[in-house]
């Protein structure tokens, strides 16, 4: 496993893929989480969610995005200039208590600056995976990041 940390963006190159450790999904950071941004009762309230569609408690979408998040941070470094947005972003499938989620990243595309010869934008597609390897949440977005040139 590769952490490309302190890369600049003339380091990335296109078609390369990344895989992080796992974060461990706890039903406490999942309520917590819940509780003060998302206080759905199937990710708050244990009978709730289990009369839900899911069958028991699950992570908000927005939780498991910011896992996401954490996990990518680990990989810019201080050479991130930060994002224009994010594109297709999917939850694909529930991430219960228990389940280990893993980033996935794919660079999709690099492109130099033609307006500001600092920077390069570089455009990824992002996936968590849970222990099983089943993809739990996808996403594509663009990030900004400093040339060494």
């Amino acid at each position: 496993m590769v952490q490309p940390r302190d890369r600049y963006f003339d380091d990335w190159t296109e078609g390369e893929v990344y895989m992080s450790e796992p974060h461990l999904m706890t039903g406490e950071r999942i309520r917590s989480f819940a509780e003060e941004f998302d206080p759905q009762p199937f990710h708050v309230d244990s009978d709730a969610a289990e009369a839900s569609i899911y069958g028991g408690i699950i992570a908000s979408g927005w939780h498991t995005g910011s896992v996401l998040m954490r996990l990518l941070s680990g990989y810019l470094g201080p050479s991130s200039m930060g994002s224009p947005g994010l594109d297709n972003l999917r939850w694909i499938a529930p991430v219960r208590p228990g389940d280990q989620l893993r980033l996935r990243l794919t660079v999709l595309e690099t492109r130099a600056s033609n307006s500001k010869p600092d920077r390069g934008i570089i455009r990824f597609f992002q996936e968590l995976l849970n222990q099983s390897d089943d993809v739990v949440m996808s996403v594509e977005a663009s990030i900004f990041m400093k040339r060494q040139t």
